[in-house]
């Protein structure tokens, strides 16, 4: 069968992350949460170390690890703590606990080059349909709450004025890119997976005049660097989260200069 073949399951997973990432890497780009993303994924390698400590699932425990992140960066953001002070201190320091709870890990020494770059020639038909079904799952929460995520981005005080909470909209982002990093860490891995969310979102600013025509655009760019990436990856016989991330900084790159060659 089709799903016998790992490069067909590999691509589909990779085109199902870069859907929904660049679906939610316009958000990220317009609020200016690239730190939050980072936050996020760092803290999946301390999800890993709880998963390896209690013996469930590692997209449970990074789920579990990055929702309570998102939780409490919005709970502290909220307060006196200013959003780059708390973003700094979250990522660095779960990065930092994290590596050491790794490390102390009982049974063999668990090689963390797949959870930090991705290993996405491992995936099997569960975990294709774990990132379809999140990714499915973030589109349709994302289409039915398009108005309350946009309006409170770009203006709070427009959406309170019509009668939205736009404390709501900043904690559905928040829990939904949580649960992206958490099926994403095994497509291009945790120090990447920012780079995956902001790379074709703001390529995508230079294609689209509205906000919609940016998501789309998003979400192209980055299918076409999840696909990309894979055959550079198996061309070069390097890794498929790298590579990934190198031809949307090339898309980056060729969208910016025909923008700026446009523009002048």
């Amino acid at each position: 069968m089709l799903l016998d073949s790992f490069l067909l399951r590999a691509a589909l997973a990779g085109l199902g992350v870069a859907l929904a990432a660049g679906l939610l890497g316009c958000f990220v780009v317009w609020r200016r949460m690239a730190y939050f993303g980072d936050a996020t994924a760092h803290a999946s390698i301390l999800g890993v170390a709880l998963s390896l400590a209690i013996g469930v699932p590692v997209t449970l425990g990074v789920l579990l690890v990055a929702g309570a992140v998102a939780l409490l960066v919005f709970w502290l953001t909220d307060r006196s703590f200013a959003a780059d002070t708390a973003l700094g201190v979250i990522a660095h320091g779960a990065l930092g606990i994290g590596l050491f709870a790794v490390a102390l890990a009982p049974g063999p020494r668990v090689n963390l080059e797949g959870f930090l770059f991705g290993d996405v020639l491992t995936v099997g038909r569960a975990d294709l349909a774990l990132i379809w079904g999140a990714a499915t799952v973030a589109g349709l929460l994302v289409w039915r709450n398009w108005g309350l995520l946009l309006t409170s981005t770009l203006s709070p005080d427009l959406a309170r004025a019509g009668g939205m909470d736009p404390r709501r909209g900043a904690l559905l982002l928040s829990l939904l890119l949580a649960g992206l990093v958490a099926v994403a860490i095994q497509v291009v891995g945790a120090l990447l997976v920012t780079a995956l969310l902001i790379i074709p979102a703001a390529a995508a600013r230079g294609l689209a005049r509205t906000p919609e025509g940016m998501a789309l655009a998003a979400c192209g760019i980055g299918a076409g660097a999840a696909l990309g990436g894979l055959g550079l990856a198996v061309a070069a016989d390097a890794g498929v989260g790298p590579s990934t991330v190198t031809v949307a900084l090339l898309a980056f790159g060729l969208v910016t200069a025909a923008t700026r060659l446009r523009s002048g």
